[in-house]
């Protein structure tokens, strides 16, 4: 994807928030297995677990979905049916494809829209997670993470259409 704008603070905002994305990933994943196979061994060796490790566990499998799917919509690498780039010709690939990140925008648009009531939902009944937590602070990454997506897509709809017309 072509950047809507060069600005050099744009561009090391991209790079900023790449680092933070790819460093979220890692600690992610990294914890994520770490607690897994200490759970594991703590069961069928000791007979004896963490209690709080399958929620944290859960919780993390969440982040790391959501956190995953925003970097894969950071380098185009999202799921999606390519058979428009197969199938069409070369002149209408780009405006067809303008059209899909539009409709992924609109459809991340709706999901960060509903997470965020489901959110505000979850602290107005004052759900509790691990215990004592409030869970809408572990899942206020639903919202953020939706629209995160809805913005890389609407930023890729911009370039699509700027470069149709330059």
């Amino acid at each position: 994807m072509e950047p809507v704008s060069r600005h050099p603070w744009l561009v090391r905002a991209e790079k900023l928030g790449r680092a933070k994305e790819n460093v979220l990933l890692i600690v992610l994943l990294g914890g994520l297995s770490t607690l897994a196979f200490a759970q594991i061994v703590l069961r069928n060796v000791f007979s004896i677990g963490l209690p709080w490790a399958d929620g944290i566990i859960r919780l993390a499998v969440l982040w790391l979905a959501v956190i995953a799917a925003i970097a894969a919509s950071r380098d185009g690498r999202h799921i999606a049916i390519n058979l428009a780039e197969r199938l069409l010709p070369d002149r209408l690939r780009r405006p067809v494809g303008a059209l899909m990140d539009l409709f992924t925008a609109t459809v991340a648009a709706l999901l960060a829209w509903y997470s965020w009531r489901f959110v505000s939902d979850s602290r107005a009944f004052e759900d509790v997670l691990l215990g004592t937590w409030p869970a809408w602070v572990f899942q206020s990454i639903l919202p953020v993470g939706f629209a995160l997506v809805c913005y890389r897509h609407v930023l890729r709809f911009a370039s699509r259409i700027r470069v149709d017309r330059g």
